[in-house]
């Protein structure tokens, strides 16, 4: 799952309102790499691009967001991988943002646990596709 999590070009192919996807810069550090990206996402009238930075930490197994522009005031999220000894992975997803405008901020609010359930789904979807 890791894999498939951290192959961030692939989402605009599978992740609901990501429509556009751009690494502006990777580089890395040892195991741990790092990404510049932009993204472009649509939802209704909504349509907006962001930048965050990306830490990829395959040793750790883990993947983090930081915000760096666009139209939220912060934004982060993290990912945490865990192998089980009955096969598959546990997955540990946080996510905390606040838009920069009230507007913005109430509607994503008010459909949060919507958008969360369906972008979850689509990750469970895709590893299916992936993985089988």
């Amino acid at each position: 799952m890791y894999a498939l999590v951290a192959e961030i070009e692939r989402y605009p192919e599978f992740l609901p309102w990501c429509v556009a996807l751009r690494i502006v810069e990777r580089k890395g550090e040892d195991a741990t790499e790092f990404a510049t990206a932009d993204m472009i996402v649509a939802y209704g009238v909504f349509r907006e691009k962001f930048r965050s930075r990306v830490k990829f930490d395959p040793v750790a197994r883990r993947i983090d967001a930081d915000y760096v522009e666009g139209p939220f005031r912060s934004l982060k999220n993290e990912w945490a991988f865990e192998d089980l000894p009955t096969g598959g992975s546990r997955v540990d997803f946080f996510i905390d943002f606040q838009f920069a405008s009230r507007v913005l901020q109430a509607a994503a609010q008010s459909a949060f646990e919507r958008i969360f359930l369906k972008m979850s789904d689509a990750f469970i979807e895709r590893a299916k596709a992936v993985y089988g």
